[in-house]
């Protein structure tokens, strides 16, 4: 039964529909109601009352679906509010309902004005392109798409540096992974001279201590070495200084004769009778 009466609710819609459009009075009937909603709208919208002004908005446009006004003011305070999202749908609705040229012109103006909010400018350019095609003699438009060209190429230009930016990055990292692999094969090698000469410096010194046991078992050799038989025996080697016999005995000789000349004086002496001083005792 529900079924049957929403299938009779819409039939009733589109036939309702359909004689609005064959009815001349019936459509300007909604478009002038329709614009009465979006003149509500617009005052409720300069009040700062956004949700009233939506909802007036949104009746307009379900009223009449010629009134491009109220779908473009609706899109204008979305985009006042930076909604950029519901703005660019209701400008591009606008767009696609107006029947003459400045409205259409209208509408695609403000849709290149929300991609250059999104920093698509490619998308920017295009749409201000379609409003010249509508009104060439717009100077706002023009000085628009010549800014969305610049920021363009600019975008386009920092697009290639940076992908050359990054092609060096990549090379000069590629460049210092060779070079830390070139350092590390050169320490390894380094470290393989160092344990070379490390060897070497043993084999020296291994070489010194058997040179120097060597030299200290040759000499313990010489040291135990016995003499050979009348090697050295009964030779009496010369003395540095030592007298000879007869400068010995003339050496006996000369202290003699000096001891018989001093018992002489002495002799003398006694036979005089001299008489000795003797020192004070104190």
């Amino acid at each position: 039964m529900k079924t049957v009466c929403r299938l009779i609710a819409v039939l009733f819609a589109v036939l309702a529909g359909h004689a609005q459009e064959e009815d001349p009075k019936m459509r300007e009937k909604a478009l002038e109601a329709s614009t009465n909603l979006t003149w509500e709208g617009n005052k409720n919208i300069s009040e700062d009352n956004f949700i009233t002004g939506e909802v007036a908005y949104r009746k307009a446009i379900a009223k009449s679906p010629e009134n491009a006004a109220a779908p473009f003011n609706l899109g204008t305070a979305y985009y006042q509010r930076e909604s950029y999202s519901e703005a660019f749908g209701r400008f591009k609705q606008a767009g696609e309902v107006a029947a003459s040229k400045e409205g259409k012109h209208k509408a695609y103006h403000n849709m290149g004005n929300v991609f250059m909010q999104r920093k698509d400018y490619a998308k920017a350019v295009e749409a201000y392109k379609e409003a010249l095609r509508n009104n060439p003699k717009d100077e706002e438009t023009r000085y628009n798409l010549a800014l969305a060209k610049e920021l363009l190429e600019k975008d386009q230009q920092n697009q290639d540096q940076n992908e050359d930016n990054k092609e060096n990055q990549d090379q000069d990292d590629q460049k210092e992974e060779n070079q830390d692999q070139k350092d590390q094969g050169d320490e390894g090698d380094q470290g393989e001279n160092d344990q070379k000469d490390k060897g070497n410096e043993g084999d020296q010194k291994d070489q010194q201590e058997d040179e120097n046991k060597e030299g200290d078992g040759n000499q313990q050799k010489e040291q135990n070495k016995k003499p050979e038989e009348g090697e050295g025996q009964n030779q009496q080697q010369p003395r540095p200084n030592q007298l000879s016999k007869e400068q010995v005995e003339n050496l006996l000789r000369a202290m003699q004769n000096a001891e018989k000349k001093v018992k002489e004086k002495i002799d003398a002496k006694k036979a005089k009778g001299t008489r000795v001083k003797t020192e004070k005792d104190w």
